[in-house]
């Protein structure tokens, strides 16, 4: 079926968290958008989704003969790209030492206990995680290579960027596969559980805001963009007047 036809509870689900899913935007926006500008803000930001992504990529696996089983879609899985990216930023020992912050292990903590008593509701972490990574994540990549490349103050990136790199994969078939395998699962289910999955959808957004809150380094990033202002400003006043004489 096209998607437009099929697309009924995934509206919904958008629908049930506009609000919530508008107050992370202006998060990322506020914090993982500097990592256009260091290197340091962008690791930190795949550090705190990393341990979710795998987490879900886990359960999948062990849930493999359920529901929740059919969204784990080819060519989605992440966790071996976030580890390849976080090695490029943080250094082949980055795990040695590796403790989950505070706000990470609140959202295991969710994780294990959804799984523990109603594993289906781990469909909404994973279709509003996926869903994000495929649309926001490539646009944050597009907007750092971008800037990266016409950035005088540092030099072109050669790597660190697996995580939004699907390969032979078409982003766009994924979403829809994505879409459409969860609309094929709830017209499965019953309306508390299908009522179930938009209410868990709502803490996934909590859970998400609290681990980008948490993301290091922002306002220096901020600082810095500041002083590149002044920077530009100072030189154009330069030329101006030198150019007046």
């Amino acid at each position: 079926m096209p998607d437009n036809e099929e697309d009924n509870f995934c509206k919904k689900m958008r629908k049930t968290t506009r609000e919530i899913h508008a107050i992370s935007d202006a998060l990322v926006n506020a914090k993982l958008a500097f990592g256009f500008m260091d290197d340091k803000v962008w690791a930190d930001g795949l550090l705190v989704f990393y341990e979710v992504f795998r987490y879900l990529e886990g359960a999948m696996l062990r849930l493999k003969n359920t529901k929740v089983g059919q969204l784990r879609i080819e060519g989605l899985q992440r966790t071996e790209a976030f580890e390849k990216d976080l090695e490029f930023y943080l250094g082949k020992g980055w795990m040695k030492n590796y403790t989950p912050r505070e706000s990470v292990a609140r959202y295991l903590m969710r994780l294990r206990e959804v799984e523990d008593t109603d594993p289906l509701l781990l469909m909404a972490y994973i279709y509003h995680l996926y869903m994000g990574l495929l649309s926001g994540g490539i646009i944050l990549r597009k907007k750092r290579a971008l800037v990266q490349k016409i950035s005088p103050f540092k030099d072109t990136l050669s790597g660190g960027n697996n995580l939004t790199d699907f390969g032979e994969y078409n982003i766009y078939e994924l979403k829809r596969e994505l879409r459409n395998t969860m609309n094929r699962i709830a017209d499965t289910l019953d309306e508390e559980t299908k009522n179930k999955l938009l209410e868990e959808s709502k803490t996934v957004y909590m859970l998400n805001n609290e681990i980008i809150r948490s993301v290091k380094g922002a306002g220096t990033v901020i600082i810095k963009k500041i002083g590149y202002f002044f920077m530009a400003l100072v030189f154009i006043i330069i030329v101006f007047f030198n150019f007046r004489q």
